[in-house]
């Protein structure tokens, strides 16, 4: 058999360059947001040399490069954006800032970039209040998006037409990422490797990383226990608690929960919905589907097993009530979030 390579006439084959990645900067941006995803991309960089196969080539830039101060304090050096002029950009990647609409304020030279660039650009995703200015460059009409959680509303009222998905860790619609608040972004990240690179060169970054392989993309982003405890209902800490441990007993009425907390009915659900703004009858439901959510994520259980084990009594009870709650079905929730 004739040995193609060692033809004459032959060209020799040219390796495949490296994937151009450019991380916008501006002032104030948040450092995290920016350095987190950079190190996903860099680690799977690593990893693809060391076997002689394409990896990434990064760069972070600003509109005329120097030092870009972050909103920690710390400034990182950037290259100016007319270094790109005549190269093809595999993906743009815009890190969000704590103060988005004042550090957007003053990127409208940036938005412009962006708008144009990214026609050119393979992808382009944003990591948590980045979402605002894909948005403002028009990249998310008619489009789901995420964001940070404390900042969904906001994305709501600027930018109507978006679909803000206020639980996703990330969400992707066509050449266009989004992502949700700060670490999310290492989530994103490791999405958008395993996508160029497979599961396996995605695996050895998470592990050096010591993160979890992906979140799934639609998984939510804070627990309603963990919002609990950070308002004035932490009062009833260990009353959530042990609701989260009782879920099974679907009689989980103001009674028994007053008798938890040693009150009588009537202070208790005063009280309850003072400091928690919601009813103990809806603080419990919220933690029934919250509870069920995460097998349904996580576990093989059926639906009637986790209606039962949750404290909805059946799976049209359950139905009924993650429609309410969250717009689907437990079935549909399953299939798009299902690990």
């Amino acid at each position: 058999m004739n040995d193609i390579a060692s033809t004459p006439d032959t060209p020799a084959l040219q390796p495949e360059p490296p994937r151009l990645i450019v991380f916008l900067a501006y002032p104030e941006l948040g450092l995290l947001d920016l350095t987190g995803a950079q190190t996903v991309f860099w680690a799977a960089s690593r990893y693809m040399t060391s076997n002689h196969l394409p990896g990434y080539e990064l760069h972070t830039a600003s509109l005329a490069g120097g030092l870009i101060h972050t909103a920690e304090g710390l400034a990182v050096d950037t290259v100016p954006l007319s270094r790109f002029a005549d190269r093809s950009i595999d993906t743009l990647i815009v890190p969000g800032a704590p103060d988005i609409l004042r550090a957007m304020g003053n990127a409208l030279d940036l938005v412009a970039w962006l708008a144009e660039a990214s026609t050119n650009a393979r992808r382009t995703a944003s990591v948590c209040s980045g979402t605002f200015l894909l948005a403002q460059a028009g990249l998310l009409k008619g489009r789901r998006a995420a964001t940070h959680w404390a900042m969904c509303d906001m994305l709501k009222e600027r930018y109507p037409s978006i679909e803000v998905d206020s639980d996703a860790i990330f969400v992707q619609q066509g050449s266009v990422w989004t992502s949700a608040g700060v670490s999310a972004g290492i989530d994103l990240a490791l999405a958008l490797v395993e996508e160029d690179c497979g599961r396996e060169v995605t695996l050895l970054v998470a592990r050096e990383m010591v993160v979890f392989l992906k979140r799934p993309g639609g998984q939510a982003q804070y627990s309603q226990l963990l919002k609990s405890q950070t308002s004035e209902g932490a009062a009833f800490d260990d009353l959530h608690v042990w609701i989260t441990q009782n879920l099974a007993g679907e009689n989980l009425s103001v009674d028994v929960l007053a008798q938890q907390v040693q009150m009588s009915p009537r202070n208790f659900a005063r009280v309850y919905k003072l400091k928690t703004g919601r009813t103990p009858a809806k603080a419990v439901e919220v933690l029934r589907v919250e509870a069920a959510r995460r097998l349904l994520e996580d576990s093989g259980r059926n639906i009637d097993q986790i209606s039962r084990e949750c404290g909805f009594g059946d799976e049209e009870r359950m139905r009924s009530t993650f429609q309410r709650n969250l717009g689907v079905s437990p079935r549909d929730y399953r299939n798009r979030f299902s690990r």
